[in-house]
């Protein structure tokens, strides 16, 4: 593992590639434990503060664990597919809120992979799934919901039924189209959306799941892009009314 130290680029930021990529091509195995900070320090001619901040950028992705004692050190981990979900959504989130993608894009991209998915968790699907999709329906016709619980409802929903393929890729994947940019379709739609028609849109969807129908489930998520898409141009609409 080499860096090079006349790149300008941040040399903790170049070590934790260096890490990184030997773990990637599997010269760095899982619970392998790395050389000491002083070690480290030594192969990169660099301080040892410098691998401090490199390590710990390695174990903010997961990719590293700290023990201490004796028998302490850094490990490689093993990353699993849950540890990664909240890198993926953040990743999404943020890259739909800072590069301005428009709604129709983010709504096809997300109902897109979500067809997708449906045929298989109508084949895959256990009695959990089922029954989460049906809770969250039923939580989400309770008169006293407030938005936010009806959101975290829906996206409780979606994921039932995207998980419900039995697939972890795709879980993984979906994590990010789902709840990721679930804060920008929640900003133009918050107030304006039917409870009612996306319950029953929902139900439509939970029915075709559980009849293993995999082309009407996904039928009923067209419907329900559709429905989103028409629902956030028409907010648009007016608000492009009233600053007129």
């Amino acid at each position: 593992m080499k860096i090079d130290p006349s790149n300008p680029a941040d040399l903790s930021a170049q070590i934790a590639k260096a890490i990184r990529d030997a773990i990637v091509a599997g010269d760095l195995i899982v619970d392998e434990r790395l050389p000491s900070e002083a070690e480290l320090a030594d192969q990169f001619e660099v301080s040892r503060p410098t691998v401090r901040e490199a390590l710990k950028r390695l174990a903010a992705q997961s990719l590293i664990r700290t023990q201490r004692g004796a028998f302490g050190g850094a490990f490689i981990n093993r990353l699993s597919y849950p540890d990664a979900y909240g890198q993926q959504i953040t990743t999404a989130t943020l890259l739909l809120s800072m590069n301005d993608v428009r709604f129709d894009t983010a709504c096809e991209a997300r109902y897109a992979l979500e067809r997708a998915c449906a045929p298989l968790s109508a084949q895959r699907r256990s009695a959990d799934h089922l029954a989460t999709m049906r809770a969250e329906i039923f939580r989400q016709q309770q008169p006293g919901l407030t938005d936010e619980a009806f959101c975290a409802s829906d996206v409780a929903f979606h994921r039932a039924l995207v998980d419900g393929a039995g697939n972890p890729v795709l879980s993984y994947q979906l994590a990010g189209a789902v709840e990721g940019m679930q804060p920008l379709m929640n900003m133009i739609t918050f107030t304006a959306r039917s409870r009612e028609e996306i319950v029953g849109l929902h139900t439509a969807i939970a029915d075709a799941i559980e009849a293993q129908d995999g082309e009407a489930a996904r039928d009923g998520l067209t419907r329900l892009e559709r429905y989103t898409i028409h629902l956030a141009r028409s907010v648009m609409e007016e608000r492009a009314k009233r600053g007129a």
